[in-house]
């Protein structure tokens, strides 16, 4: 029997037994979307597909509960006809078992997807993550939280005058090391290193990035994502780790009574005004040092005479503004801030302001209260401690405890106090004017009231 020629039409209504011959005789008319199928005579179900583009491939056709499938085996330029056979005859024999390709199919593409996301998960680092964890976290943190955050990863290096113990450049934070690992990597000997590490240099930082530390591998294993390359335990959770870091210890620095004139005569002798003022408010309102550097204009009500705090707690708390805390404000200058940009000028909304520092903001001058300290032959003496030193010297007024703690923004340690007792703004003022009182009277520190309410009148 003679050799059809190319040109010879092809009867596509009946099987043929599959040549390379045949499939290069195959062709499809130019309309669009256009495809005609050759179907094989040796394996049913097996077709070669031409399109209107003039590509051929092996395809597979049949029918499972009534409904046609086809599936594509591949390119013919690829695949050989007796190889696409026997991937013909496979999909048949899935078929008559009731088994559906296309669900195979979809879950195989669903394992490699996993598998992939696993690696992925597997390869990625730490750092990766916290910067995951403190922008999912933010909305729910505090400025002061957040920042802490940052700070414990950062690189260091940074060159600057301020805060370096005569350096010149930053350190890395804590958790520095630990953010270019893998994340599958934090195991609990990794941990258990670091801390020994960290423990011998700076243990105080070490425990706060500690304690941040496990909290940020809590949430990792409640993420889908990160949860399968999490042991089932917090790495960070070991007794090993807590004993290297130890405990902190008690702080006990406060202002004694009979120090409280040495300690006003110093920080009232401060040449900077505006420190001098935040020194003595710090201590004559008990809010964290933080709060107070915060504070805007917008803050101060003269009408009510009342503060608000940015309290980390709950947020804002509002607190009487005293007579000689009023007139320490009133003092204060109101600066302009002029944008670098649009050399615009414009109104600087910290009360606390500094023509020198980039924020416009006053920076916490700790080493200006040293000075102090040492002038006034106080040794040890924290910023913090002005808080300690609020609390404590209120002990000598028999001050209910709840207002103090209600000035300070401390929670509340009591189911009254928690659920029953409000006070107002006016009997807070009632208690806060009388400890200032005694603190300025313990100090030689007297005043007189003006008419006006919040301006005072200083008598050297």
């Amino acid at each position: 029997m003679a050799r059809p020629k190319k040109v010879a039409a092809m009867d596509l209504s009946q099987p043929h037994e599959l040549t390379a011959g045949l499939i290069e005789r195959l062709s499809c008319r130019n309309d669009k979307k256009a495809q005609v199928f050759l179907r094989d005579a040796k394996a049913p179900g097996l077709r070669v597909r031409a399109s209107n583009t003039g590509a051929k491939s092996f395809v597979f056709e049949a029918k499972l509960n009534r409904q046609t499938i086809r599936r594509t085996i591949g390119d013919v330029r690829t695949w050989s006809i007796e190889a696409a056979r026997v991937e013909a005859r496979r999909l048949a024999t899935m078929l008559d078992t009731g088994t559906d390709p296309r669900e195979v199919e979809r879950q195989q593409a669903a394992d490699k997807a996993a598998q992939r996301a696993k690696a992925d998960a597997f390869a990625i680092t730490a750092g990766e993550v916290w910067a995951a964890y403190m922008e999912a976290r933010k909305p729910f943190w505090s400025d002061r939280h957040y920042l802490d955050h940052a700070a414990k990863v950062q690189a260091g290096g940074k060159s600057t005058n301020r805060g370096t113990r005569g350096r010149g450049v930053t350190i890395a934070g804590p958790l520095h090391s630990l953010m270019s690992k893998r994340l599958a990597d934090l195991d609990t000997a990794t941990i258990e290193e670091w801390a020994a590490k960290e423990a011998k240099t700076r243990p105080t930082a070490a425990r706060l990035a500690w304690r941040l530390l496990k909290a940020f591998l809590t949430w990792c294993g409640e993420q889908p994502e990160y949860a399968p390359i999490m042991a089932s335990t917090n790495p960070a959770k070991t007794k090993k780790t807590r004993e290297v870091l130890g405990k902190a210890g008690v702080k006990k620095d406060a202002l004694l009574r009979e120090q409280l004139q040495a300690w006003f005569a110093a920080v009232r002798g401060i040449s900077n005004s505006t420190i001098a003022a935040y020194l003595q408010i710090v201590l004559l309102t008990g809010a964290r040092p933080g709060e107070v550097l915060a504070l805007r204009w917008e803050d101060v009500d003269r009408k009510w005479n009342s503060l608000t705090m940015r309290d980390k707690v709950e947020g804002d708390r509002m607190i009487p503004l005293t007579p000689y805390v009023a007139e320490l404000v009133a003092s204060l200058p109101k600066r302009v801030k002029v944008d670098k940009i649009t050399v615009e000028k414009k109104a600087n909304p910290w009360v606390f302001s500094s023509d020198t520092a980039e924020a416009g903001a006053l920076t916490i001058p700790r080493s200006q209260h040293v000075s102090a300290c040492k002038v006034a032959g106080i040794e040890g003496l924290t910023l913090h401690g002005l808080r300690r030193s609020f609390k404590s010297l209120t002990e000598w007024l028999e001050i209910p405890a709840g207002v103090t703690a209600q000035i300070m923004g401390h929670k509340p340690s009591a189911t009254a106090e928690k659920h029953y007792t409000v006070r107002p703004l006016d009997l807070l003022r009632l208690h806060h004017e009388r400890i200032e009182a005694w603190i300025l009277e313990q100090a030689g520190v007297p005043y007189v009231q003006k008419d006006e309410p919040g301006k005072l009148t200083l008598i050297a």
